[in-house]
């Protein structure tokens, strides 16, 4: 009797166990994305840093792929971050700008991601997962009034949200001087100081009778002062209440936030989301605040780096990144979990002071960097991604990819079949598996602004990868290695030379990018200028198509498609009734409770 009945016992244990690993196999992978703010590829010791410790990061890249030529859409946050989001140009959504404003600068504005847009948040969404977004947005919140939240991660298919729903800059943190127009903060603030004396002055001399001035003079400078004073204090000197804010779903829940506690909130929220979906598809996006100025002052890891805060800075990211990383795997969740790391786009080399040093990021033997069109320091990004049991452990390609290939990559992982519009990224698994050995990016397009002033061809049967410059920033002043009059590069007017004919570089021989090639030097030249030029014609089709426009652009630094711009002054600058707050407007002030951090 014994003998039947083990026997027994032991087919029902067999059929459970194959029960338990069909369920494995047919449940969908989870998604672990983990986007840091301004890194450069060179400051992380898998991509050739020894003087800065990132053994988390280095230990995803040897137990995954490591991707040498990752490519951001755009040199700087919104529109690469936008283009990341969709799988497409960031123009496509009217994110690209025209002028000095290149990215949102007030939470107050009603630019940002169009409601119609498509995120592959929201495809995963569609396909049963849970999805969220810890950490900054940086792609609008309000269209027409406050609290319509068109903008919103939540309308973009986050299920949660958690996070800086603007982006870390210098105006969070006193002392630390201001991002936003710093020019025109200054005029403003010399023409109410400006008025504020004149009207003084008129007062004394009427007063002491020295000159007859008429009190309707008075009234006009008077009604002057407060309204210059008015316009530069009340949008311009309250940026940290304005911009600096911590929000939970659609509730404001830190007004200005707390910056020191900034990081251990947005890792415990992460955290806690992974552990609360162990047992269903999910999709987190960790967006970090990090390195973006200003640098955090965590006591854990002040003066701990050879490289002052900045290094101190990118170390505490390693260790947040080794926490998350831990936590998927102390949950048993490493063999279907996708985990991925990049930088929304390189380092800016301009930002440094006489007590810090460098605040800015190394983009490693790459020319440029932040904000500077497509020169491969802005661009080239780092990108790692580490799935146990389904990728090699310490495969590298050196194949051309996009950070706008993560959308289609998604789709694909979970197993997405529905139509989808015009698509500037490709499907990566059979490059990361090795199925295959070649991109399918034989061109890319960068752009800077609405403007293209690059494109790079990867030839079929070539090692090579040529990049034609249309045109490039000037950096300032002439000779540097950056725009450190300005803080930031411009894409257009006389803040870039164009090149005709282009300039033309091999990557692949010189990914510094500081040897051009000629007719004399690379017999393809013609060629190669000549295809890149179709490829760009074809490109602009797809734009133009796209909107149902029957405008052509034939130039590479004209203006593309006919989709609303987000980025029009009109909707950049501040509008109080589009403010988010948490009490009475404008009198906006609250504090989340950080007791238990």
């Amino acid at each position: 009797m014994r003998l039947p009945l083990l026997a027994h016992l032991l087919f029902l244990l067999l059929a459970a166990g194959r029960e338990v690993t069909g369920e494995m196999v047919d449940r969908k992978p989870n998604f672990v994305l983990m986007m840091v703010d301004d890194l450069g590829i060179g400051d992380v010791g898998c991509y050739g840093n020894d003087t800065v410790r990132t053994p988390n990061i280095d230990r995803l890249a040897a137990e995954g792929v490591k991707l040498t030529q990752h490519i951001a859409a755009a040199p700087l946050c919104t529109p690469s971050r936008a283009a990341f989001m969709t799988g497409r140009y960031a123009l496509r959504s009217g994110l690209g700008s025209t002028g000095r404003v290149q990215v949102l600068l007030f939470l107050g504005g009603s630019g940002g991601l169009p409601p119609g847009e498509t995120t592959f948040a929201k495809r995963l969404q569609q396909e049963g997962y849970t999805t969220s977004l810890v950490g900054k947005w940086h792609l609008g919140l309000n269209c027409e009034q406050r609290g319509d939240h068109c903008h919103h991660p939540n309308q973009h298919g986050f299920s949660y949200f958690y996070g800086l729903p603007f982006t870390l800059f210098n105006d969070c943190m006193p002392g630390e001087g201001s991002d936003i127009m710093a020019d025109l903060q200054r005029a403003l603030g010399n023409l109410t100081m400006l008025l504020g004396v004149g009207l003084f002055s008129l007062l004394c001399v009427r007063v002491c009778g020295l000159l007859e001035v008429s009190l309707w003079l008075l009234a006009v400078l008077v009604f002057l002062s407060i309204l210059a004073a008015a316009v530069w204090y009340i949008p311009f000197k309250r940026l940290q209440t304005w911009n600096c804010i911590i929000m939970r779903n659609q509730e404001v829940i830190e007004q200005p936030m707390t910056v020191e506690t900034v990081p251990q909130r947005l890792l415990r929220e992460a955290q806690h989301f992974i552990k609360r979906n162990v047992d269903q598809p999910f999709l987190l996006f960790f967006s970090l605040a990090h390195i973006h100025t200003p640098l955090f002052k965590t006591p854990a890891f002040a003066g701990k780096s050879r490289h002052g805060r900045y290094g101190d800075n990118l170390e505490e990211v390693d260790w947040m990144i080794g926490q998350i990383t831990e936590t998927v795997d102390s949950l048993g969740l490493a063999n279907n979990t996708l985990m991925y790391f990049t930088s929304d786009h390189g380092g800016q080399l301009e930002d440094a002071d006489s007590i810090i040093g460098q605040k800015g990021g190394w983009n490693g033997i790459y020319k440029g960097g932040k904000a500077m069109g497509g020169w491969e320091g802005g661009i080239r990004v780092p990108g790692i991604f580490r799935w146990p049991g389904r990728l090699a452990a310490g495969r590298v390609v050196d194949e051309p990819t996009s950070l706008m290939d993560l959308y289609p990559t998604l789709k694909y992982l979970a197993k997405d079949t529905q139509p989808d519009r015009q698509s500037d990224g490709f499907n990566l698994m059979p490059l990361l598996e090795g199925k295959v050995e070649r991109s399918e990016h034989e061109f890319m397009f960068h752009y800077c602004g609405i403007y293209l002033n690059a494109v790079r061809w990867h030839p079929p049967g070539s090692d090579s990868v040529f990049k034609v410059h249309f045109f490039t920033p000037n950096f300032s002043p002439p000779g540097a290695g950056g725009c450190y009059d300005t803080k930031i590069c411009l894409c257009h007017g006389e803040h870039v030379t164009h090149h005709n004919p282009p300039l033309l570089y091999d990557l692949f021989h010189d990914p510094s990018e500081s040897r051009p090639l000629t007719p004399d030097t690379e017999p393809r030249h013609a060629e190669i200028l000549e295809q890149s030029t179709k490829a760009v014609e074809r490109h602009r089709d797809t734009l133009t198509d796209e909107k149902g426009s029957d405008e052509t652009h034939s130039q590479p630094n004209a203006d593309a498609g006919s989709v609303q711009s987000q980025m029009t002054l009109d909707r950049i600058l501040w509008r109080p009734w589009l403010q988010p707050c948490c009490g009475t407007f404008p009198f906006c002030g609250c504090k989340e409770d950080t007791t238990h951090i």
